[in-house]
């Protein structure tokens, strides 16, 4: 399995240590119940043989309480997360050279190479600047948007988080722009892809327009809540993804969010189309899947064995 942070491991160590630490302070209050009675009974003889003109009482120590170590333990786990870097940190130098030649240079003379650092071509990259650029989470102090939706190098890590979840999260999942780009197909739209169908197969499996997959997208580390959830079948922890798309490879409806270790055949029942599917599909059409997903009128997979 993929080594955890080493915050993560010393909270794991510093949880079993509390645990000990609990049950054995639970356990010696139990014995010390039953002394109670013989130290107070010892501790008044003390008392009345003890000299009367003495300024300090030996008995006053017994009402000092010390706090048990099972608090110290959590005072030592809420100092390990109070801080966001548990070592120095050293400075990195940086340089935006490269992604000003990947914004000025490779994306209209390298489109390839463009496309394997951004991971979309040049087009879909303008249009989804474009779409976005007018968000009023880019205030004017920021960076341009093109380079943040470009964000490679030349910046810090703590950049980087802040321009993804700018991007990603307050952006790109705004309700409106989701709407505007994510739509069910319009009958012309459907027709069309059925005609693909047709053209690339046989008739006979021409209602058959859309396809269904998942994929893993894996994540920086091993969450810290429920992290073994996201632990998946190729030794990574990732989310799984499900897409429902055209022909064309045109996404029409998604599910994502979903723990890795989720099989296909339950992460896609979260999608719009398996909830709504008598109302989304027509009478004879149905949905392409593999052999992980199961078979039903409307989503034809090959049969096992």
């Amino acid at each position: 399995m993929p080594s955890t942070t080493p915050r993560q491991q010393a909270t794991d160590a510093l949880h079993q240590l509390f645990l000990a630490q609990a049950i054995a302070e639970v356990e010696g209050s139990l014995f010390s119940d039953s002394d109670d009675d013989l130290s107070s009974d010892s501790s008044s003889l003390a008392s009345s043989e003890s000299d009367s003109s003495s300024d300090f009482d030996d008995s006053d120590l017994d009402d000092i309480e010390i706090p048990p170590l099972s608090e110290h333990i959590l005072e030592v786990m809420a100092s390990l997360h109070d801080k966001r870097y548990l070592q120095a940190r050293v400075p990195i130098n940086k340089s935006g050279a490269q992604l000003h030649l990947l914004l000025t240079d490779w994306k209209y003379n390298q489109p390839k190479i463009f496309r394997s650092f951004v991971r979309m071509t040049p087009k879909a990259f303008d249009k989804l600047v474009e779409a976005i650029q007018h968000h009023p989470v880019f205030k004017q102090d920021q960076m341009e948007v093109e380079k943040q939706v470009a964000l490679w190098a030349g910046v810090g890590y703590g950049t980087v988080h802040n321009v993804t979840k700018r991007v990603i999260l307050e952006a790109c999942c705004e309700g409106n722009l989701r709407q505007s780009v994510l739509q069910w197909p319009s009958e012309t739209e459907q027709e069309q892809a059925k005609q693909w169908v047709e053209n690339n197969s046989c008739p006979a499996w021409r209602d058959g327009w859309l396809m269904v997959d998942g994929t893993l997208v894996p994540l920086y580390a091993r969450p810290a809540f429920f992290g073994n959830t996201w632990f998946d079948r190729k030794s990574n922890y990732s989310m799984n993804v499900q897409l429902v798309t055209t022909p064309d490879l045109r996404i029409v409806d998604f599910a994502v969010g979903l723990p890795g270790s989720q099989h296909d055949a339950s992460a896609w029942e979260e999608t719009h189309l398996f909830k709504e599917h008598d109302k989304l599909l027509g009478k004879d059409d149905f949905v392409w899947a593999d052999s992980a997903y199961p078979l039903r009128i409307w989503c034809q997979s090959p049969y096992k064995r």
